[in-house]
């Protein structure tokens, strides 16, 4: 069965500014039910191996989206670089939400897609952002997190956030590009102004969707203890761990090959085998 790969598609939103995402699916005259993929803090959709699992998804009968955050630092033009740090210091979680909602409204319409079945995969922050939609938007009934953050409240405390606030910037290294990163002091107050709304532990209780939690045991960006929280907030969620996994499944930035790391392809045939049994 042929595969479609649709990538750089262009999307609009008047409350932050156009974004790109690219669209996976096998050519058939069926619905397909839509995954969405909502990469974290520093990501972006050409990162690593996610090109290999949105092609798994795709030939296992998906319509695989996914996308960079209008705000993640990286343009139109260059969707595989930091060319835009103005824009990454002026992100927020808001303009996230805003973003992940023009996506959900534009691929839900899409002719090929069964907009009765939308499902979320949210990476790292990514997965605090997803947990957020889920509650707030009926439409998503499988929300699927990967190395998740278990709040989104991962600020400077006491004498580094008076210094941040008083600057209004402060700067984080990428280790990978040697960019410093700036952060702008709006995001805290982005943060304050929606506190409640922000609440990844109230949503995660309240999310109507099935769930399933996936974290590396040896995850070394954010603990596994943030999955086995998420997973008590949510009786009903099913928790799958990765023994020796760490933050990004094996997955590096560039990702030469041309298959998935070992542990990021026993995710996705789990994200896959969880969506069939529980999306009817």
């Amino acid at each position: 069965m042929k595969l479609i790969k649709d990538f750089n598609i262009k999307l609009e939103n008047p409350d932050t500014k156009t974004f790109l995402a690219d669209a996976f699916y096998s050519e058939t005259d069926a619905k397909l039910p839509l995954v969405i993929f909502v990469h974290g803090y520093k990501g972006y959709k050409d990162w690593g191996a996610w090109r290999l699992m949105a092609e798994k998804f795709a030939e296992a009968g998906f319509f695989f989206v996914k996308f960079n955050f209008s705000h993640n630092g990286t343009t139109v033009d260059d969707p595989r670089n930091f060319a835009d740090l103005e824009a990454f210091g002026n992100n927020n979680y808001s303009k996230e939400l805003s973003d992940l909602g023009v996506v959900i409204d534009y691929f839900s319409h899409h002719p090929k897609v069964d907009d009765q079945k939308i499902i979320l995969i949210g990476h790292s922050r990514g997965g605090g952002i997803s947990i957020i939609k889920t509650y707030e938007d009926e439409r998503i009934n499988g929300l699927i997190t990967l190395a998740s953050v278990d709040t989104l409240e991962r600020f400077p405390k006491d004498e580094a956030l008076e210094s941040w606030k008083k600057n209004g910037v402060y700067y984080v290294l990428n280790g990978r590009t040697r960019q410093e990163m700036p952060h702008y002091y709006q995001f805290y107050e982005n943060f304050e102004q929606n506190i409640h709304r922000f609440d990844v532990e109230r949503a995660t209780e309240m999310a109507k969707a099935y769930v399933l939690v996936i974290h590396g045991t040896d995850d070394e960006s954010v603990s596994v203890k943030n999955a086995e929280h998420l997973h008590i907030l949510n009786p009903n969620s099913e928790l799958f761990l990765v023994e020796n996994a760490n933050h990004t499944f094996g997955s590096k930035e560039p990702w030469i090959e041309n298959r998935l790391p070992e542990h990021l392809n026993t995710v996705t045939e789990k994200c896959i085998e969880f969506i069939q049994k529980n999306i009817k």
